[in-house]
């Protein structure tokens, strides 16, 4: 079997079909968790799904698993996927690359009629990116039992609206309880969202890990008065306080080198008016690091920071770390399936920790896990012109199939 090869041209035809639905100016995509569009997506999904012989089961929290049947019938599948929704200005490939190559998996299976021991599964996560119901990777989450089903439900949009209501407005609420989905082992194809592999020449990255990440929501409470008869030393500049903060974020980074990055990602100024001094100001922090006493210490340096920033600018700051997610090592076992496959269809690649967090990173937990990178055009992600080309792309899918096959036909 290990010259069967997947049809690039059709993986990107779904892809491109796909792409349509939400379609930015910019050529990019926008289907939000739990939206019409994203509903919309979901659909074509499930269509394909049943036109090439599969399954479709939903879980409590929308989770789509896309079976496609083995010889075996007591044996847990083998799942590969990832996610449909998007950034609210999302490319064309970031998620949905890794749903379509499982579906490209299953596809090419029937073509060449290949029957496996074990079932293979496509699936589609709920809310991975977190842009409408933070935390991000939520469904993810709560099946690796990160969180439990109540707080996934009940997360709220900016309008309100919760992850539940929205799951039962689109159709999109199943009966089957999020985790006892039983699962053998995990592959995720994605497009690095990086750099790394393009500037190295490489077409395959082996990811053996992902950082780890701290969330936090910040807010900073001064005082608003008005800009014209309030004295410098009389201030309490909620704005100022928190460019200090951003200014401060970054130096925890760079002062944790070579590995580390953080971020301060939104910034809301109130009462955000010219002739009023800023009296609050919400910001998020994001710490990043492979290594958790590194990502630990950071922590602290943020709390320092919080402290220092109080003292000298005379002003409240609540920092609620929101969200925290250990480093990852990925299973040895399905990392060298993924390793073998790259060798033997003769694909340059290298060895990498994700950067970024993925539905696997959550699901490696409780399911032997492994990832694969393509690259993306100037490491561009998170953005409407995030590209990838179809050699790339049908690259990767061409490694998910071979290691998929290896963990589905194991003893």
């Amino acid at each position: 079997m290990r010259n069967v090869r997947i049809n690039e041209g059709r993986l990107w035809d779904s892809i491109m079909e796909m792409a349509e639905i939400g379609k930015t100016a910019k050529g990019g995509s926008c289907r939000l968790a739990l939206t019409d569009e994203d509903k919309a997506g979901r659909d074509l999904f499930k269509r394909w799904c049943e036109e090439a012989g599969c399954q479709v089961t939903v879980d409590e929290l929308g989770n789509m698993f896309a079976r496609r049947p083995g010889n075996a019938t007591t044996r847990a599948p083998v799942g590969t996927g990832s996610h449909l929704d998007t950034q609210p200005t999302g490319g064309k490939f970031d998620g949905i690359f890794g749903v379509l190559a499982g579906l490209e998996v299953v596809r090419t299976l029937n073509d060449h009629g290949i029957e496996t021991d074990a079932p293979i599964e496509v699936i589609n996560w709920t809310n991975e990116e977190g842009t409408r119901f933070a935390p991000a990777m939520l469904a993810s989450g709560v099946f690796a039992g990160l969180f439990d089903v109540e707080y996934a439900q009940n997360r709220e949009d900016e309008s309100g609206k919760t992850l539940g209501d929205e799951l039962d407005r689109i159709g999109y609420r199943g009966e089957e309880r999020c985790g006892d989905h039983p699962l053998s082992a995990l592959f995720e194809a994605h497009i690095e969202q990086g750099p790394i592999l393009e500037d190295h020449g490489d077409t395959i990255g082996v990811v053996n890990g992902g950082q780890g990440q701290r969330w936090y929501n910040v807010t900073v409470t001064g005082r608003d008065s008005h800009t014209g008869t309030t004295p410098m030393a009389h201030r309490k500049d909620a704005l100022i306080a928190a460019s200090m903060l951003v200014q401060g974020v970054e130096d925890i980074a760079l002062s944790h080198a070579p590995n580390a990055v953080a971020t301060v990602g939104a910034l809301v100024v109130s009462p955000n008016s010219r002739n009023t001094i800023p009296g609050q100001v919400e910001l998020t922090v994001d710490l990043r690091n492979p290594d958790d006493d590194a990502l630990r210490s950071m922590a602290e340096a943020l709390t320092q920071l919080v402290e220092r920033t109080q003292t000298e600018r005379g002003v409240e700051i609540d920092a609620d770390e929101i969200w925290y997610c250990p480093p990852v090592k990925f299973d040895e076992r399905c990392v060298q399936s993924v390793r073998s496959a790259t060798e033997s269809l003769g694909f340059e690649s290298r060895e990498m920790v994700s950067g970024a967090g993925h539905d696997a990173c959550n699901v490696a937990g409780v399911v032997p896990t492994a990832m694969i990178f393509v690259p993306c055009e100037g490491g561009l992600s998170h953005n409407e012109e995030e590209n990838a080309t179809a050699a790339d792309l049908g690259a990767g899918c061409n490694v998910l199939l071979h290691a998929m096959l290896d963990a589905a036909n194991a003893p």
